[in-house]
């Protein structure tokens, strides 16, 4: 007996705004009670600037969640907790190590009921954090969206976030399309899931096109140097200051814990389409070859899956009954005569590739060249002025292994899952073009990105063999 295929609103999920809540998030909540804890996230940018912030959190009462009633503040009292605990703690000239039971507390109670981890998560600074410009106007427009909350108050801060919820609003009709293909599959109508890949390779295509107009209003220094520090979250982060995790004080049993900070690695959308497709990644730093000759095949990028522990509990839950009902590689792999069937398939992991590499291309402008110029000798203008250190400034102890705000090693996990993602591809042109071995003249391959010991960047791609250094020019450069 197969398992039924889940049903997405049981879980939350819509066909309009998918992993998106159903309802816009709340600009405030409704009850006055929660006054103290508005009026802090109204000026948290504020706070931040002047280094008030911690003093005026110090001095709050412990406020109770008895108060919060539906689904939708339970999120937004969620989402001016982790706010203002990343402001807390990345907001002085060095990392604030202890929690207060003024945030402690009720973080806890409402990280329970939404089954999340006490700390800034994807669904925290994306999914429930945003608002249409104009009310008559769809509200997954990019052109339409606008922040509830920001760390600095700029332009580039909100664009970061907002391209990613026009990216899941984008993405949120293939959920139901390809929830259909399995149904389909069940049946072994190749029709109608030859239409569905077409129509999962087209949307997939729209979300890249989207995460490349990152560069459109979201500066790489700005983001590396004033931005990516407040996301940074407690696990791997000795660096940066916290050698020892976070203390969150509860006022009666303080306890160090380490989480990673928000990563797109907790989108639920990009998690769905991999499940869908059957693309499997496993532990960074194994090949094929690897888990082939251990016969462990179906080990789980540890990382990868660790990340479903910081999305909301149903949508952890919703990909973790797709993972049970997936059955479209498998239909693939059982019908290599259907052409058009393998090129839909192939096309939709060609598509998925191609938005981990414009996405690596993304880390390498805003983060790996950009630590370059971090790790350059301090000299302020003014030498009375303290250093600061956070995860800008931090200097790796393994410099080859720059890590995210989740605590990963950055390069390695997004190479290896780029190229993860082409392993399933089912005609030979497709494995050519989508494989990593040596290329074929006869067909074209896709560019790559590597990081080198000495901290340079090598692009391998149609216009030759070239370095990203900070004095080029020309049409290769960033």
């Amino acid at each position: 007996m197969l398992p039924p295929v889940p049903n997405p609103s049981d879980f939350g999920i819509t066909s309009d705004y998918g992993f998106l809540p159903p309802e816009l998030p709340l600009e405030i909540l409704p009850d006055t009670y929660y006054a103290k804890w508005e009026n802090i996230i109204g000026n948290l940018h504020h706070l931040i600037l002047s280094k008030r912030l911690q003093s005026v959190v110090d001095r709050l009462p412990i406020l109770s969640v008895t108060h919060l009633q539906t689904d939708a503040e339970w999120r937004r009292a969620y989402v001016i907790l982790v706010f203002i605990l990343h402001g807390y703690v990345w907001g002085g000239n060095t990392p604030t190590e202890r929690i207060p039971p003024q945030l402690t507390v009720p973080l806890f109670q409402v990280c329970e009921r939404l089954e999340l981890p006490p700390v800034a998560t994807y669904a925290g600074v994306c999914l429930w954090n945003y608002k249409p410009i104009f009310s008559h106007e769809p509200a997954t427009n990019l052109e339409n969206l606008a922040c509830l909350q920001t760390f600095t108050g700029s332009l580039d801060e909100q664009w970061f976030y907002l391209v990613s919820v026009a990216i899941e609003a984008r993405g949120a009709p293939a959920i139901p399309v390809m929830l259909k293909a399995i149904t389909a599959a069940r049946t072994g109508n190749t029709q109608i899931v030859t239409e569905c890949l077409q129509r999962l390779a087209e949307t997939i295509d729209e979300t890249t096109a989207l995460l490349q107009r990152m560069y459109e209003n979201c500066d790489p220094y700005v983001f590396y140097n004033r931005i990516r520090p407040y996301l940074a979250g407690s696990k791997n982060m000795g660096d940066a200051g916290l050698p020892n995790g976070l203390l969150y004080d509860d006022g009666h049993n303080p306890e160090y814990r380490q989480y990673g900070g928000g990563s797109n690695a907790q989108s639920s959308l990009i998690q769905f389409f991999d499940i869908v497709l059957g693309v499997e990644h496993r532990p960074t730093g194994t090949s094929r070859k690897d888990s082939e000759s251990t016969g462990d095949t179906k080990a789980r990028n540890s990382f990868i899956h660790d990340m479903r522990t910081y999305m909301p509990g149903p949508h952890r839950r919703f990909l973790e009954q797709i993972d049970s009902v997936a059955n479209i590689r498998s239909f693939v792999e059982a019908r290599r005569g259907d052409s058009a069937l393998c090129i839909a398939y192939d096309a939709c992991l060609a598509m998925l590739r191609v938005l981990r590499d414009k996405h690596i291309t993304i880390v390498s402008r805003y983060i790996i060249l950009q630590s370059r110029s971090a790790r350059q000798p301090f000299q302020p203008a003014n030498p009375s002025i303290p250093k600061t250190t956070n995860l800008a400034s931090a200097t790796p102890t393994d410099k080859k292994k720059l890590r995210g705000t989740g605590g990963t090693a950055l390069i390695p996990f997004l190479k290896q899952a780029r190229d993860e993602t082409g392993e399933p591809a089912i005609d030979a042109w497709a494995r050519r073009l989508l494989s990593n071995g040596p290329a074929d003249k006869k067909f074209a391959s896709l560019s790559k990105v590597g990081e080198q010991p000495d901290g340079h960047l090598e692009v391998v791609g149609l216009c030759g063999t070239w370095t990203a250094e900070e004095n080029e020019g020309g049409i290769c450069h960033w």
